[in-house]
């Protein structure tokens, strides 16, 4: 499988071969603010399955645990790219949302569920984490 996808303005672009290990949605407050919704709806690659074109941007950000966040993002239009987690070396955390194809997704993990919106409502078959499982 080969996805595409990239930022609004089409600066940062990039190609993922092979399927996601994890397609999942995040509650966290970070994330939450970061993509200016009520979650973060991401897929989990390796680095090498992944190529990007153009130039990111990068906020360093701090995680619960105090650990760094990589948030990387089109300096130009804004759009988040994806996250790096250096206790998840070799992995990047696509946002989902940048894909040009969004239909074939279907996550059904939910990480930092103590921080959802009282309204979100989840699948029977969802997999719920209160925090980000250690």
């Amino acid at each position: 499988m080969t996805m595409t996808g990239g930022c609004l303005c089409a600066a940062v672009r990039y190609t993922i071969e092979g399927d996601p290990l994890l397609s999942a949605v995040c509650h966290c407050r970070n994330c939450q603010k970061q993509a200016g919704s009520a979650m973060s709806v991401l897929i989990g690659v390796r680095d090498t399955q992944m190529e990007i074109t153009g130039t990111l941007t990068t906020y360093q950000d701090t995680g619960e645990s105090g650990d760094p966040v990589y948030r990387r993002f089109c300096g130009i239009c804004g759009s988040p790219i994806l996250s790096d987690l250096p206790s998840q070396q070799g992995m990047h955390f696509v946002k989902a949302g940048t894909l040009d194809d969004v239909s074939g997704l279907d996550p059904k993990m939910h990480f930092w569920t103590a921080s959802a919106q009282p309204w979100v409502r989840y699948t029977e078959d969802a997999v719920k984490f209160d925090k980000t499982p250690g």
